[in-house]
Parts: structure tokens; C-alpha cells; sequence
């Protein structure tokens, strides 16, 4: 037996409902949440099924409620030479301080803190929309430091899970792999670690057997039979709270910044003969942090590398795909095809069997199926219906709408205008603050005076409005469906239903006249006689 939900309802564990094609047994026996939603497809309407939770994605966030996590991001970044505390670069089209937190949300934990410092403002403003509770450490004392600032947010939590705010490459899989060693090893203390090729400049791991960690080995104290280890500590932890913080109390800021440092209290665990374990990442980039420019250059192209094969895998193709930069919010529909150089950024959606060409940049556009984009377009904030076509070189700036089988041609300037079904802007025009009805036609050259140098007038062209090359609409006006704008009018009144609207000097004609001119010019050209003076 089968039944149906109405779009957009939820379904949970097949209690009660099923849909088209999904067998009641299977249902029941994930006991996961579904979601309806709409879609369409060659064949007609359907009903498609996404999965929104289920009870074993449900049972790992309720066995991490134990869990607090700390992102360490008061640092200023000095390597960097920016003004720009580190954290607030970007990479992968985010601040990395939102990848970092992005990946923890998934795991359900108790609550997540920040500790900020350096530009503490900015850093707030992106995180509070991500339900992160910030923590100001004044002055900058070290990461042990920044514990302790933390403690009375970090409150009664069992687990603390530690990160810095400059490796936004750690994946929600990796972090949950190490929090799952940590509680079934009972370990008080479990490092993230990574094995590079060239381990340069990172921390070393010691191991004693399996994965238990003897030491972490600061490069400049290696020995000359440790510098082969090349499996480097990622400063990422998770820590049993009840001997976290004993051990955090006893240590003492015995180096020359005189600052307190989270790794001496895993060496004061270690000397305890507590637990402390090592989980390697599956990818050795998700410990690398952003220390340099060249970091954030490398992070952001490993962020894109990433987007680009998950589209791929969605039935998306990329042509020359290392050209191609798109943002993590980006979405594609199957069989769309996206040619060399092109940047879809912010949250632009694209729908199926759409092409997107060479050199175009889409900003938080939205296109429907089968959209065509021509190549070095520019679309920002606008809505594309299905079957529309833009470009080449043309621009939709925001608050635009392109309906069902719109054109927009090439060096066309679109800007908070509605262009409705089947119209046509064909090139060389600008449309700003206009609706045009449908199956209208807008000649080459034509332009909607909007602003009069203080405020900005409409201009609304009803249905089968035709008009003419080299036109000026100047607003507010109003063109009647199925009237005509003769070829270079300057219109500034309205123009009824069915009409002719005309505003241009007419034309005159004087026979002659060019030939009479040239045998002018021709005279002044011709060099004077000079005449002798008498003496």
C-alpha cells in the first residue's frame, strides 16, 4: 500500500505516511525524518524524498550532549602582515573561523564557545548568527590561557573539544571519530595528528605503542633519531574535563613569551601516567592552519577543489574545473554545464540543464531550469526563469526578475526591473526600475531615464509593446500593451494602449545642399594670389 504527503510536510519514521515508490517496510525500518518537497521532472510531477535525520544520526548528537567546544580565535596572526586579525580572512568563500564552526555543528554538542581577542567585534558579528557563545581573552596569554579564561562558559561539560580557529579544513567526520577514541579509549587526553611529506614547522608526535602518545616534541627539540617523525600534531584535542583542569593548574609559563601552553598540560598528563591518545586525520590537509598567505591560497584551493567534485558527483559538469571558483552555499541541478573561468558565488542556486559560460560571475543569483548564461555575464541578487537567456557581456544588477523565456542580449544593463515572459532586451540598452509586460520588444539603444538627480522614477511597458532603436523612456512613464515607440523618440508622456508614441524633430530635406558645401570648402582651400607692391 502506498500514500502521499502534501508537499513540504514532514514524516516521521514512516509512522504515518508514505510516498510514491518508497516501500512501507523500508521506511519503518530506518525510522529516519523525511521531508517532501516538489519537483519536476521529463515525465511530469513527482513527489521527491529527502532524508532529514534519522535515529542514528539523532543518537550520535544526543551522545556528544556531554560535549562542550572551545575555537581558540583571539589570535592576531602577525605572519599574515594584515590588519585583519587572522581568523577573519577568508578562504573557501567563508571567514575560516565560520569553516571551523560549521564543522563542530553537526556533532550536537553541549554548547560551542569561542575565545576572541584581536578584533573581538568582528569576529562576534560572525559568529552570533551561528549560535556561538564568545569569550574575551584580555591579554593574549596562551592557549592554556585561553582555557582558563573559558572555564566558567565551558561550565559542567565532561568533554572539551579543542580547536584552533585556523584550520578550517577539519571535517565534522573527523572530529566525531575523535571524540568516539577519546570516550572508548578513556582517555583524559586525545590529539588529532596528521603524517605529512614535509612536517616543517609543526610539533611531532611520539607515540609509545598502538595509539598511545608518549610526547608532543617541539620541532626545535628534536634529537637527531626523532627527525624522521613525520606525524605532526594538528592542535586539536579533545580533553576529559575532570583531568584537564588539575593538570591545566599545575602548569606554569616557563618559556620566554611567559605564556601559559595547553600542550605542557598533556605532558603533565602523560607524566601522570594518564591516557592520552592519537587519532590521524583520513586527510592530512584537515590540520593544516593559515599561518601565511600561501596557507590561506592553499586552503582556499583545496575548499574549491572540494565544492567542484561535489557538484561533479552530482551530475554536474565543469569544464577546466581548476578555472572555475565556487562558494560552499552553491547549489547545481543535473546536467548543467559550467565552462572555464566562471565564479558562482554567495548562495546562487542553479537549476538543471542549465549552461553557464566562460568569464560569467553569478553573485546570489537563482536560475531555473534550462537557463542559458552567455559568456562575461554579470548576475547579482536576480531571479532567471526557466528558459531565459542573458548575454554575452551583458548585467543583471540586484532586485531583477527575468521571466518564463526572457532575453537579455548582449552589453544590456538590467537594474531592479521585471522583464515578464517571452520579452526581449536584445542589446545595447539599459532597463533600471522598469516593468515590461510580456512579448515585448525593446530596440537597440534603448534607455529608461530613471533618475532625475534626486530620486528614482519607474517606467512600466505593457504587453506586445514595441519600441523603436536609439529610444529614451524618461520617467515615470507608461507605455499601453500593444503600442509602438517610433525609432529615436525621447517620450515623456504617456503613450495609450494600441498607439504610436512619437517624439523627435522632423526631418528636413535641402537638395543640393552637400554639393554647394564642398565647392565652399574646396574655394578655402585653395591658396590666395599674391599680388606685387609697387615701389
Amino acid at each position: 500500500m502506498l500514500a502521499f504527503a502534501a508537499a513540504g510536510s514532514k514524516i516521521f519514521g514512516g509512522r504515518w505516511v508514505l510516498l510514491r515508490g518508497i516501500p512501507k517496510r523500508r521506511c519503518l525500518q530506518q525510522l529516519c525524518t523525511y521531508e517532501v518537497t516538489p519537483r519536476r521532472s521529463r515525465e511530469g510531477g513527482f513527489w521527491s524524498l529527502s532524508k532529514w535525520g534519522s535515529s542514528r544520526d539523532n543518537a550520535e548528537a544526543m551522545a556528544n550532549s556531554d560535549v562542550a567546544i572551545l575555537v581558540l580565535a583571539a589570535g592576531k596572526g602577525t605572519r599574515l602582515k594584515s590588519s585583519l586579525a587572522k581568523v577573519l580572512h577568508r578562504a573557501g568563500g567563508r571567514p575560516i573561523v565560520e569553516h571551523v564552526v560549521r564543522s563542530c555543528q553537526p556533532l550536537g554538542a553541549k554548547k560551542i564557545i569561542a575565545v576572541t581577542g584581536h578584533q573581538a567585534e568582528q569576529i562576534d558579528a560572525i559568529l552570533e548568527p551561528l549560535d556561538v557563545e564568545t569569550v574575551l581573552q584580555q591579554p593574549q596569554n596562551g592557549t592554556g590561557h585561553a582555557m582558563l579564561v573559558a572555564k566558567r562558559a565551558i561550565g559542567n561539560a565532561k568533554y572539551i573539544v579543542v580547536l584552533p580557529g585556523d584550520a578550517p579544513l577539519v571535517r565534522t567526520e573527523t572530529l566525531r571519530a575523535v571524540i568516539n577514541k577519546h570516550k572508548k579509549g578513556n582517555a583524559a587526553a586525545t590529539i588529532l595528528t596528521a603524517v605529512l611529506a614535509d612536517p616543517s614547522g609543526y610539533g611531532r608526535i611520539l607515540r609509545k605503542s598502538g595509539d598511545s602518545v608518549a610526547a608532543i616534541i617541539e620541532e626545535s627539540q628534536l634529537t637527531p633519531d626523532q627527525s624522521e617523525l613525520n606525524e605532526i600534531n594538528s592542535s586539536i584535542y579533545c580533553f576529559t574535563a575532570a583531568k584537564l583542569w588539575p593538570a591545566l593548574a599545575q602548569v606554569k609559563p616557563n618559556n620566554k613569551h611567559r605564556e601559559i601552553y595547553l600542550t605542557d598540560a598533556i605532558s603533565i598528563l602523560n607524566a601522570k601516567g594518564e591516557t592520552v591518545l592519537a587519532e590521524i586525520a583520513p586527510d592530512s590537509r584537515e590540520a593544516l592552519g593559515c599561518n601565511t598567505r600561501a596557507d590561506l591560497a592553499g586552503v582556499d584551493h583545496t575548499f574549491r577543489e572540494w565544492k567542484r567534485e561535489e557538484l561533479m558527483s552530482n551530475g554536474v559538469t565543469i569544464q577546466l574545473p581548476e578555472t572555475v571558483l565556487i562558494d560552499p552555499d552553491v547549489t547545481a541541478g543535473e546536467d548543467t554545464v559550467i565552462e572555464p573561468g566562471v565564479q558562482l558565488l554567495g548562495k546562487t542556486k542553479i537549476g538543471e540543464q542549465c549552461v553557464i559560460k566562460t568569464g560569467s560571475v553569478l553573485h546570489n543569483a537563482v536560475l531555473e531550469d534550462e537557463v542559458v548564461v552567455e559568456p562575461h555575464c554579470v548576475i547579482s541578487d536576480s531571479r532567471l526563469d526557466s528558459h531565459v537567456t542573458v548575454g554575452p557581456f551583458a548585467r543583471v544588477r540586484p532586485e531583477s526578475h527575468l521571466k518564463n523565456g526572457a532575453r537579455v542580449g548582449n552589453f544590456v544593463e538590467v537594474k531592479k526591473s521585471v522583464i515578464a515572459e517571452g520579452s526581449k532586451v536584445p542589446h545595447l540598452s539599459y532597463i533600471g526600475d522598469a516593468k515590461i509586460g510580456t512579448k515585448s520588444n525593446i530596440g537597440a539603444g534603448t534607455i529608461t531615464c530613471n533618475y532625475d538627480g534626486f530620486a528614482k522614477h519607474p517606467t512600466t511597458i505593457g504587453n506586445r509593446v514595441f519600441i523603436g532603436s536609439d529610444s529614451v523612456l524618461i520617467a515615470p512613464v507608461r507605455i499601453g500593451d500593444g503600442a509602438y515607440v517610433a525609432a529615436g523618440s525621447a517620450i515623456t508622456e504617456n503613450v495609450p494602449s494600441d498607439a504610436l508614441g512619437i517624439a523627435r524633430g522632423r526631418q528636413v530635406t535641402k537638395p543640393g545642399w552637400a554639393s554647394k558645401k564642398r565647392r565652399e570648402l574646396a574655394a578655402e582651400q585653395k591658396p590666395k594670389k599674391k599680388t606685387k607692391k609697387r615701389r
